[in-house]
């Protein structure tokens, strides 16, 4: 009994394996970084807007597309939240609007590439440079100020400290990667995206409607990105036009390293999470050790590389 739960979770089990190798390796090199609390805080302060989209991309990953429109979606769903907030001083009205907006543009994506049949990558690519680009051009290249928000009691129901430490966007991650194994694992649509992405000719065959489960995915893709920019301006107190820049490679990383090949048709909730987690030590990790932030970007790359690299060797012995 032990063997088969083994032999069916080995990729859970290893990527737990490599989350306690890598803690236990950086509290070697750096005990009093990495056994102090205060890292930890910082950590659950910053990582929960990279693995909110990690945990939405998984959907995608797994229905067998791709989407790298979601770092630009954040910052225009981030410039929309603060037009709305400075013209209403609502932030509930303009978390409402930003998230609509985010799952529209989200929409958008999914319609293009079901209905012009084109590659999620190219769409994607390309509606990156028009959210980007429209968001240069509406905010001129000004960010601005929401440290108003502090007024209204919702923001410390976003990014609030709870006992004064632990920041409340932390549990927000919990939650979506709660709701989103819900959906995958006691969902009927959820094996809906597992059928799409495994064999798309197969799940029509079986009567899945294969356009409806990818223009959903991209749909959530997009909310969740405009939830996470609310969330990343939020802490700072502060839009800047470029928010959204740096979570690209650090978000698919931790998709991958989590156990979800680019193939499609594989992949769990729950091994996304620890690999976002696993990112984010390692960026602490970098920089504890007193290295530039530019080995970041080399270490995500690698992570990228290899995982695909494994993924496929792995799908080709079981082939």
């Amino acid at each position: 009994m032990r063997n088969r739960w083994l032999s069916e979770n080995r990729t859970q089990v290893s990527i737990l394996f490599v989350l306690f190798v890598l803690l236990l390796l950086f509290i070697i090199s750096s005990p009093k970084t990495f056994l102090s609390g205060d890292i930890y805080a910082a950590f659950m302060s910053t990582i929960p807007f990279s693995m909110i989209m990690a945990l939405s991309l998984t959907l995608v990953v797994i229905c067998g597309e791709m989407d790298l429109s979601f770092p630009s979606i954040m910052g225009f769903c981030g410039y929309v939240f603060t037009q709305v907030f400075h013209a209403t001083r609502s932030v509930a009205l303009a978390l409402l609007v930003c998230v609509i907006v985010g799952l529209v543009a989200g929409y958008l994506n999914g319609l293009l590439v079901v209905k012009l049949r084109l590659p999620s990558l190219v769409v994607t690519i390309g509606t990156q440079f028009f959210w980007a680009g429209l968001t240069q051009v509406l905010c001129q290249g000004l960010g601005k100020t929401l440290v108003p928000t502090k007024e209204s009691p919702l923001y410390y129901l976003l990014v609030g400290r709870v006992l004064g430490k632990i920041p409340v966007q932390m549990f927000w991650a919990v939650v979506v990667a709660f709701f989103l194994w819900l959906v995958l694992n006691r969902h009927r649509f959820g094996a809906h995206i597992y059928y799409t992405g495994d064999n798309e000719a197969s799940a029509r065959v079986m009567g899945v409607n294969v356009d409806r489960v990818k223009i959903i995915v991209f749909t959530q893709m997009g909310g969740f990105a405009a939830f996470a920019g609310v969330l990343a301006s939020l802490e700072v107190l502060y839009f800047w036009p470029t928010l959204g820049q740096g979570y690209l490679l650090k978000t698919i990383a931790a998709v991958f390293l989590g156990g979800t090949p680019v193939e499609g048709g594989v992949g769990t909730i729950f091994g996304t999470f620890i690999g976002a987690i696993i990112i984010g030590i390692l960026e602490a990790g970098i920089i504890a050790m007193g290295l530039s932030g530019f080995w970041t970007q080399l270490v995500y790359g690698l992570i990228i590389v290899i995982s695909i690299a494994i993924h496929s060797v792995l799908r080709r012995r079981v082939a």
